[in-house]
């Protein structure tokens, strides 16, 4: 599945064969052809490989006691995997764009539906954070994110997600929630 999830993004949904898939696991194609019979399941278990990397990545995060801390961990993690990004492109992103391009099959909704996972868990930080509209916050972190791996990629400039990450994580810090006692005014 590892092997499956790293071919698919390194050449394309289009451009990955299984035989691919097998020369990158270091097994013979008739393993690979065994548990998966097409390639739609082999994309599958690529989707059931990001799925796995982001329940860990999250549990790990969740380890942490504030919110704030773990969207800036989050912010973190994405900028050490700028020189992946300026070659690639987000894993789940390119592979979402991809796939929304295939005529047959819905697995472009399940690549969708792990985005919207990501984009559920950043809200909930911003809004354990005590902070208004934290859905339209979330898809801006996210959006954000997306972005610069396209841009990294596009240009083949890992800085760029240095750059625009530092970005993200001052947005984070200034993110205040609303004073909810304000001081009387006075006349």
């Amino acid at each position: 599945m590892a092997a499956a999830a790293r071919v698919l993004h390194e050449q394309g949904v289009e451009r990955t064969t299984l035989a691919d898939i097998a020369q990158a696991a270091d097994v013979p194609v008739g393993n690979v052809y065994y548990y998966f019979k097409t390639k739609d399941e082999l994309i599958q278990a690529a989707l059931s490989e990001h799925s796995a990397h982001l329940d860990q990545l999250t549990a790990r995060l969740e380890q942490m006691t504030d919110p704030r801390a773990r969207l800036k961990a989050l912010i973190e993690t994405w900028i050490e995997q700028r020189d992946l990004a300026a070659r690639r492109g987000c894993p789940t992103g390119t592979l979402a764009v991809e796939l929304d391009k295939r005529t047959e099959g819905d697995l472009d909704a399940e690549a969708g539906a792990l985005i919207r996972r990501l984009l559920d868990w950043a809200s909930g930080q911003f809004r354990e954070l005590g902070l208004p509209d934290p859905d339209d916050l979330a898809l801006t972190l996210v959006a954000g994110y997306q972005g610069m791996s396209l841009m990294a990629n596009a240009l083949r400039d890992p800085g760029i997600m240095s750059r625009e990450g530092d970005r993200l994580l001052r947005w984070v810090d200034t993110l205040q929630p609303p004073d909810r006692n304000p001081s009387p005014r006075t006349r």
